[in-house]
Order: structure tokens, then sequence, then C-alpha cells
């Protein structure tokens, strides 16, 4: 059982910058073009996998940008369960990132983007075991909803559903519940309550993407029987982009930055392949719409308005795009009189997008500050300005939520800017920002979401918005725009952010975790932050009652939004052994908040606000160190150092270059952080340094690497291989092999209890080949598997030990595991030369 954890339109294809990865959109007369292009195709298919990275981004743009189909990728999962190659945020944080990084993926190849409920809780060997910790009919749920929404013509897995086991279970599932639900979508008794949102919809053909891969070799690929397959070239290249299909696919997967998936793009011919697993056979085999009215006749009234639009691409001027306003602006005014709400809400968005884009219709509003409290007074300027020479006014401005309504009438002239100011209030009742599958406690497979409309929509909601409505050839058109904050900064220039609704106050408890020996007293330090000026209330720690604190509570004011103080609570373990869970609270006015406010900043994505519980673990843990002094090494990103830290180690992260034999001499003890040996480069001129360190007589520690290149020869001073061989049922049984080494008896006794408790997974990318001079020391296996006996080898070298371990403590040590704390103070202490009992 897995443990629980608490805690598009188009984009330019030409100039991508993570730093204006925010700002507005501003297409140019290529862009525009493109867009009216796929404007007259009615067609849409949907991609389905199970986490960010499974999409193929080249068929992706492919449909996309050269069919102009509708297109989106269905991701079951965030990604929470993954590695993160930039940054120490693990599981709900990492989610957070990975989720922006697949929006800002589908910017770049023209997709969309969805999601389920489906909580990624770390890799799963087989389809059985995901489908017992996601909630099977909840996931299957989720996945009709965003089919009967979004309508695709289409559905393409990324899995083979044929076979278990050689694949990520999340990945052989996502296959599996896609054609299952197949035949359900159309059903009026399958989840009807959906119907209240949604319609029926029937896809009309379910192909898998088969690949070399999935036949195991290119050779065997290139001699299997295709016949039967549908094929077509996307190797194509775009003039209009100057680009490749390809290169526009790479530069869309480089978007997946916390795992480390820069891609270069690619020229020249590729084909992509389809098995037909479900629905109608195409009687042409390069065509997956074959037989699919995908023209503005399959909606009923539709044939003028494609008329019209076949003429604005037939006479669009790439100089003059506001030339074909008229004409896009009556097809505007016919498209509101069709029945079909589906299509007339898709292409009335389009349209109002190129509409816009072609009169360089500019609108803003723009908050004096980054973020709000409920209930405060939110000042906003809003800019609207016609950049062309057809005739415009500004009806007036509707500001959302609080329904605040300013008429203006007034005329926009050409490249006049017209700049308005509102004062608005926010309603108390406003929801913070915060991603909205984090805001309630779910389950370990799936994130709790009560409101369906929200099931699927990939981003946080936000709710500050304003409504322009703009009359053009006597046709009201209503824009809408999220308000945002922007400033100008000294290097980069206009910077965008998002606004965010946040509390009066949060504050965090500093440590996560705090190791307390019996009846031991330890300062605890809590922050506290204001949302807004001249905040003042009381600070409160709250625990179980065994556990004393002083004082009770402590006053604080803060008279500046943005301002923070530290204040510190003296708190006394009991004498029993046990985990709690500290919370600090603050009142403010009669009103309780107990928020911390995370913020997620990286130049790739928009800046992520979550507002977690303010918690942290407090172990009352029976516990043995010897003081070593320990340099550790960072690989990927870890937070190991701040728990060695809470253990009473001094710990100093070294950087590769201060990898000297006379700074060693400082220590006794090495750890190399999780994947170094994968992304440090400099490492391959360290290693003998750090063997010369261990052969004198101390420790090195190395965590586990992956499969992949490796940046030094030899990992170790023996031979050692690493597998893909992992044990992800975290609490399968360990079984000692060498139950008197010293590892597992000093200074802590290591029993079989030390191993309860353990989150996600044991542990990865174990050995499976060594030296005989290593002495594995535990073995443990998933059911109905062979033993895995490389999860903790050590081996003697001169006077010291080397150890090698792909025990997961880099998960294990933020959730608090009491054994792993105690497991790993042997590890530190296997050269020390104390006196054992």
């Amino acid at each position: 059982m897995k443990q629980k954890i608490y805690f598009v339109f188009l984009f330019s294809l030409f100039s991508y910058s993570t730093l204006f990865a925010q700002q507005p959109e501003k297409l140019t007369a290529v862009e525009i073009y493109h867009a009216i292009q796929k404007l007259n195709f009615l067609g849409s298919v949907l991609y389905v996998a199970a986490h960010p990275d499974d999409e193929n981004t080249r068929l992706i743009s492919y449909m996309a940008n050269h069919q102009k189909a509708r297109t989106a990728y269905l991701s079951l999962t965030r990604g929470d369960g993954g590695q993160n190659l930039i940054g120490t945020e693990l599981r709900e944080l990492l989610g957070v990132i990975r989720t922006q990084e697949l929006i800002e993926a589908r910017k770049i190849d023209g997709g969309e983007q969805f999601f389920t409920r489906a909580n990624d809780f770390g890799y799963s060997k087989i389809p059985d075991e995901t489908l017992k910790i996601w909630n099977k009919e909840q996931v299957k749920e989720d996945m009709i909803y965003v089919i009967r929404k979004f309508k695709p013509d289409v559905i393409i897995n990324r899995f083979d559903h044929r076979s278990p086991g050689t694949t990520h279970g999340h990945h052989t599932s996502s296959a599996q519940l896609s054609i299952e639900i197949f035949d359900e979508i159309n059903n009026k008794n399958v989840f009807p309550k959906q119907l209240d949102y949604v319609s029926l919809w029937q896809p009309k053909r379910l192909f898998f993407n088969t690949s070399w891969w999935f036949y195991g070799s290119r050779e065997k690929f290139d001699q299997a029987d295709k016949k039967n397959l549908v094929n077509f070239e996307t190797g194509i290249y775009y003039p209009l982009f100057g680009k490749s299909n390809q290169e526009i696919a790479a530069l869309s997967r480089s978007r997946h930055q916390s795992q480390g998936f820069g891609s270069t793009g690619s020229r020249g011919e590729e084909i992509e392949y389809l098995e037909l697993i479900k629905g109608t056979v195409p009687t042409d085999n390069k065509n997956i719409f074959e037989g699919i009215d995908t023209s503005w006749n399959r909606v009923k009234g539709g044939a003028a308005i494609g008329k019209i639009l076949s003429e604005v691409e037939k006479k669009f001027d790439f100089k003059n795009p506001s030339a074909s306003i008229p004409m896009l602006v009556s097809a505007y005014e016919m498209l509101q009189k069709i029945e079909d709400n589906h299509w007339k809400k898709i292409k009335s968005d389009e349209l109002k997008k190129i509409i816009q884009a072609c009169a360089g219709l500019y609108l803003e509003g723009v908050a004096e500050q980054q973020s709000i409290t409920p209930g405060s007074l939110l000042k906003v300027k809003v800019e609207a300005i016609n950049r062309s020479s057809i005739p415009m006014v500004l009806k007036g401005m509707t500001f959302i939520p609080e329904g605040k309504s300013i008429t203006e009438n007034k005329a926009l002239q050409n490249n006049i800017s017209e700049t308005f100011e509102a004062a608005l209030l926010i309603p108390q009742n406003l929801e913070y920002t915060e991603p909205y599958w984090l805001k309630k406690e779910g389950t370990v497979g799936m994130y709790r979401v009560d409101e369906q409309e929200r099931i699927g929509f990939p981003d946080i909601i936000r709710q500050l918005k304003v409504r322009f409505e703009v009359i053009i050839n006597n046709i009201t058109i209503p824009f809408e725009k999220e308000i945002i904050y922007k400033y100008n900064d000294p290097v980069q220039g206009e910077v965008y952010k998002p606004l965010d609704v946040v509390p009066t106050a949060t504050t965090s408890i500093v440590d996560k975790v705090k190791i307390f020996q019996a009846k031991q007293t330890q300062s605890i330090t809590v922050l506290v932050k204001s949302g807004k000026d001249n905040v003042n209330g009381v600070l409160k720690l709250d625990l179980p009652k065994n556990w004393n604190v002083s004082p009770e509570q402590i006053p604080f004011e803060l008279s500046k939004k943005g301002a923070e103080a530290t204040f510190t609570f003296q708190v006394t373990a009991p004498s029993q052994v046990e985990e709690v869970q500290a919370k600090s609270i603050v009142i403010i006015d009669g009103k309780t908040e107990d928020k911390e406010q995370l913020l997620i900043s990286y130049n790739h994505i928009a800046t992520q606000q979550v507002l977690a519980t303010a918690s942290a673990k407090f172990i009352r843990l029976d516990l043995k160190t010897n003081g070593e002094k320990i340099a550790y090494i960072m690989g990927a990103g870890d937070e190991v150092p701040t728990y060695l830290s809470q253990m009473g180690y001094e710990v100093t992260v070294l950087k590769p270059e201060e990898i000297t034999p006379q700074n060693l001499k400082k220590y006794q003890v090495v750890i190399v952080g999780i994947r170094a040996y994968n992304t440090v480069e400099e490492l391959a001129f360290k290693q003998q340094i750090l063997f010369d360190f261990v052969k004198a007589g101390n420790t090195m520690i190395v965590q586990y690497n992956t499969t992949g290149k490796l940046t030094v020869k030899d990992i170790a001073p023996f031979p050692l291989k690493i597998s893909r061989d992992r044990v992800t049922e975290e609490d399968a049984e360990v079984r000692f092999l060498a139950p008197n080494h010293k590892v597992l008896n000093y200074p802590n006794k290591i029993t079989s209890k030390d191993f309860e408790g353990w989150v996600q997974e044991q542990g990865l990318y174990y050995p499976n080949e060594w030296d005989a001079t290593f002495t594995p020391i535990l073995s443990s296996n998933d059911l109905g598997e062979d033993p895995k006996n490389g999860g903790l080898l050590i081996a003697p070298y001169g006077k010291g030990h080397y150890i090698y371990t792909g025990l997961s403590f880099f998960r294990e040590l933020p959730a608090a595991v009491p054994g792993a704390f105690r497991l790993f103070a042997n590890m530190i202490s296997i050269s020390s030369n104390a006196n054992q009992p």
C-alpha cells in the first residue's frame, strides 16, 4: 500500500524566449495567416498517455500545424512522482512544475492540454498495481468527461494496451482505459451527471502510435509487416515558420526542463505509424480523418461561414492583415446564429483572437500590485489601443467577479492609446490563487476535485478579469482578459507576472522536520509574512498536549505588505517515541489562517503560488550519531543535506571545483547526491581524489544514479553495474543478508521496524552486478519478482569504506521516516573507530 505524502491558441514559432513566457500574444502576419487556415478545418484529435513527457510532440505538431486539426494531449497525471533536475521540489510541487512545462510545450507545438485527477504516485511495474492505487472509475470518469467536452474525431494512444509489464504500469493503464471507455462515451447511462455540462459524443477511430521502440529494435521494426498500419510523412518543412516539424517538436519537448529533456531538432524524412484499434477502417491509410467531414459543412448553417473564411484565406494581405477584418467580423456575426454550441464557442474564440491580431488591438488590465487579499481595494490601469484604420468603439468594460461596469462608448482611433483607471473591491469570499487540484486533501492515487467543470482543466484558475466590449462594423465583440501585474526590470525589461489572491498572513515553520531526544527542549522558529498593510494578530503552534509549547501564543504586528518576521517557541518532546504533525496558525480579527505560501519561480514557466498547510513533522526519535563532519556533493537536486543537519551533523555542500585533497581533510564522510554521476561532468576529474579520501580511512556514500550516460568510467573503486532494478512497493518485506554487519548494528540497532512507513518506493536503479569485495546488506522485491539484493552495497577500500545505495533516502528523509534517519546514521558511522557495544 502506498504511503500518503502530505503536504493556446497559437504560439510564435519564430522567437520563443523563456523570459517572455508570460507576456500576451502578439501575432505576426504569418502567425495570423496560419490561424486563419486553422479556422477552416473542423476536425479534432486527442493524444492520450500517462505523464508529462510521454506525448509525441512530432505527431502533435504535425496534426496542429500541417493537418490544421484541433489537437490536444490528455496526460492522466501531472508527473508528481518523478525526479527533478532543476530544483528540490518533489511530489505535488514537482507536479505543479511539470503542469506548467506541458502548458508551455503546447504553446510551441500548437496543441491544448488536459489532465485527469490521477496522482503520479511513483513507478508502477504493472497496470494491475496502478489501477489498485488509482481510483479506476474516477480516472475513467475524467477521461470520458474530457472526451465529451473536447469531442475528438480521432483518439491516439501513446502506449500498447497488450504488453503489461514491459513498461511503466501507468503507461499501459492509460492505453487500456482509453480502449475500455471508447464505447462508453456515447452511452447516456455512463456518468449521466456529466451531461449537465457536456453532451454525448462518439469518436470515429482509436489508434495506437506504434514505433520501433515497441518492437524491441529498429532492425525488427524495419523487417515488420506494416501494410495494415496508417502511416504518413511528418518530417515536413514549414516555409512559413522556417522550421521543420521535428525542429518545432524539439522546441516543445525541450520545455520539459525538470526532466532534462532538452532536445535537438532534426530535419528530413520521418514517418509516423498508427495501428487502428477501434472504429472504422480508413480506406486511405495516409489520412486518419478519411471519411470524416472536417469542413464547415459538418455544422448546420456553416457552409456560408466556410465560404467567407475561405475568401479570407485566399485574399489575406500579409502587409495589411486588417484588410481581412470586415469579412472576419461578418463570419463572427453569422457564427453566433448557428445551433452547434461546440463549434460555435471554439471558432468564436479563434475568430476573436484573429480579429484582435489583425487590428493590432491591444487590450490589457494591469494591477498596481502583484498580490491582493480578499476584501481589499485593487487599483487597475486599463489600456485599449486600435492600431488599424478600421473604426472601432470601446462600448464598455466589466470587471469580474466584482461585476463593476464602466460605460465608455469611446472611439478607438488608429494608434491612439486610451487608458482608464478603476478601483475594484475584491470580494471577501474570493478563492485564494492556488492549483485547484491541491485545495482539498486527496488520496495516494487521486487528487480531489469536486467541481465537475474543473475536471481536466490544466492550469490554476484565475478569477480576476476584465471584459472589453468593442464595436466593430456595428457588431459588439467581447474580449476577456485576465488582470495581470507587470513591471520594468533593468535587465529583462518588461516582466509580466500573474496576479495572485493571497491570505492576510501566511506562516512557515522553518525546519520541516525536527528530531528530538526524550524530554529534549528545542527552539522552533516560525516565519510570519503579511499579505497586506497593517496586519496584527497572534501566532500559535498547534501540537498534541503531550508536547509542551511555550509560550502558548505570540502577538505580532506587521505594518507593511510583504513584511516578514520570525518568532521562536520552545518545544519539549515527550519521553515516548512518536511522530507528530506540528501546525502554525495565525488568528487575525477572529479569523484563523493556517496557510504557508510556496512560490515556484523558474524562467521557463509562469510563477506559481502554492498554498499548503503550514506544518512540519516533529519526531521523538531514538537516534544515535557520532557527529562526523560531512561534505555533500549535489547531483540533480535533493534536500538530503538539510535533513542531515537536523540529525545534528555539520554538513558542507561542496562544489566540484572545491573537491581537493586539502579541502577533504576536514571531513570524515563524503556523500554524493542523487544522479550526480549522470549530471555533474566535473566529477570525471575528481573521482580519484574521492577514492583516495576513502582509502585514507574515510567513508564515501553514493546515492542512486540511472542507467543513462555516466560522467565517470568507474563509479566505484571496484566493478559495479547499475541496472533498472527497483522495488516500487515501499512496504515490501526487507530481509537482512548480513545481520551482523556493522551498518545494521552501530550506532543504531536496525530492525524490520525501521522499514515501516516508507513512502512511494523503497529504492530504484539498484546494481545487479558487483565485485566480490562488496557485501550486499539488504534484500527485498516486489510481489512475484525475484529478490533484489543491490539496494545497499558496502565495500572496504584501504582503511575506509565505499557505500553505494539505491534506497530512496531523498524521499524518505523529507517524509520524516524514522528508520531512514537511523539507517543513514549507521552508514555515516561505518568507518568510525568509536567503541562499539
